[in-house]
């Protein structure tokens, strides 16, 4: 178990992204309709990640629109599984991929993650990347980490949840927010510390956007 935590939202990105029309399109179309898409800065860290551990096949739980798997199946080209429940989602997701010429490299189910793990459970996979129901993570993780290869690496995007996990420890800012969000902050602030307690990981926190958590299985 290794608990770090590192502060390198103040450099710049070592991969300075570079966007295709397309995804220029589709970070256009998050921000204009709420799309929750990974920060330019964590992707950047996502991306360097791939490079370095050079993942065959990748799993992603929340695929949204699906521009973080067209990102990342573009870096060396690894076989992307992406999972997303939600219909609307699903169909932008079909779309783009097509658009984007990746049909043959990535593929898309429609459903909830929860229940999808039937779907993929032959497959064997060197990457996770979690970015979906943040009061799901402890249960996404522990349900698909079953099928990370040897040295495999999980990483988790929106650890801090947009800064509000840090509202714990403020009483007043935390009673602030909606029950439904403070019922998050908690499951978002255990998962941390479930997930650092993790024998069978190595765990680095790190501040870049909006906190991402790096696992690697022993």
């Amino acid at each position: 178990m290794v608990a770090v935590s590192a502060k390198i939202n103040d450099h710049e990105p070592t991969n300075k992204l570079v966007f295709s029309s397309l995804e220029e399109e589709l970070r256009d179309y998050a921000m204009k309709n709420d799309v929750p898409i990974i920060q330019d800065d964590g992707l950047a860290m996502l991306e360097s990640i791939i490079r370095i551990k050079r993942p065959k096949k990748i799993l992603e739980i929340g695929c949204a629109i699906g521009y973080s798997a067209i990102r990342m199946a573009k870096v060396i080209g690894s076989e992307i599984y992406t999972i997303e429940r939600n219909q609307d989602m699903y169909n932008e997701a079909i779309k783009n991929i097509k658009k984007a010429s990746l049909e043959d490299k990535i593929h898309v189910f429609y459903k909830d993650a929860l229940e999808a793990f039937d779907l993929v459970s032959n497959e064997t996979f060197d990457m996770i990347f979690i970015d979906a129901a943040k009061a799901q993570y402890m249960k996404f993780f522990n349900l698909y980490t079953p099928l990370l290869s040897e040295h495999g690496v999980v990483v988790c995007d929106n650890m801090e949840f947009h800064g509000l996990v840090e509202a714990l420890d403020n009483n007043e800012e935390y009673m602030s927010y909606s029950r439904s969000v403070r019922g998050i902050i908690r499951k978002m602030a255990r998962f941390h510390d479930e997930l650092l307690a993790k024998e069978d990981f190595d765990t680095t926190l790190f501040e870049v956007g909006d906190g991402i958590a790096i696992s690697v299985k022993k």
